[in-house]
């Protein structure tokens, strides 16, 4: 992998940021309902449109896969997010990031979530090692499920696991993948998740030493890697 994608994407991350704090908790916001009932504001397709064309400009030939705008194809994609949380942006709540991966030939080589609101930015490259805030991150050492810490995003998963681990809450999207990669959290249980919502989670978390799986029923799964078969067995069908 060039040494200048990981480069590339924080400084795609650094005009996102740039673009998404004004709006954040602006009065004048505009939020809408898209045809699957989810909620897009001014700033997700801001900074989509913002990141397409920078890309467009300094990388040509390389496509890019979008929430908002769809895929142009390629062997060769910027993976986008432009806020992921849309729901907390639009209610003021701080739990919000932008996420932006690259994709070679199927395999997520870098990526990088920045959650201005809380002051954080998590990335990592292919074999380089995943950071928080330029600190090296690892994954926890927690090997008993009755030990561990989980975070579900939907409580059908909290009610299965929140009587056989020490602590069972809901943190929530990119950011309880991110808590796996930090080593505070020890699980992280999600629903179905799109490429956009998953490529940076594989790459950071991997890269800390953890596994992520998408299962059967569609849901993923982060863990430190200890409890992943653990984790996997209480959430099969019975």
């Amino acid at each position: 992998m060039p040494a200048s994608d990981l480069d590339f994407a924080l400084t795609l991350a650094d005009d996102a940021d740039a673009l998404s704090v004004p709006r954040f908790r602006a009065a004048d916001l505009r939020v809408e309902t898209k045809p699957d009932r989810t909620p897009v504001t001014d700033a997700d397709r801001t900074v989509e449109r913002a990141l397409r064309e920078r890309i467009a400009r300094e990388r040509p030939g390389e496509g890019v896969l979008g929430e908002e705008e769809g895929d142009s194809g390629g062997s060769t994609r910027w993976i986008l997010d432009p806020i992921d949380a849309t729901k907390n942006f639009s209610r003021g709540i701080p739990i919000w990031g932008t996420l932006i991966a690259l994709e070679r030939d199927g395999e997520i080589v870098c990526g990088v979530a920045s959650a201005p609101a809380l002051g954080h930015r998590w990335w990592a490259a292919s074999g380089e090692g995943a950071y928080r805030d330029g600190e090296r991150l690892q994954v926890s050492k927690i090997a008993r499920l009755e030990d561990a810490t989980v975070s579900c995003s939907h409580a059908r998963d909290l009610a299965r696991l929140e009587d056989v681990v020490k602590h069972a809450r809901n943190f929530g999207d990119f950011w309880q993948h991110m808590l796996v990669a930090e080593g505070a959290v020890d699980v992280a249980v999600d629903d179905a998740l799109v490429r956009w919502d998953a490529a940076v989670v594989e790459v950071v978390v991997r890269e800390a030493g953890g596994r992520v799986d998408a299962l059967p029923n569609g849901q993923t799964v982060s863990t430190n890697g200890l409890l992943h078969e653990a984790v996997l067995a209480q959430l099969a069908p019975e």
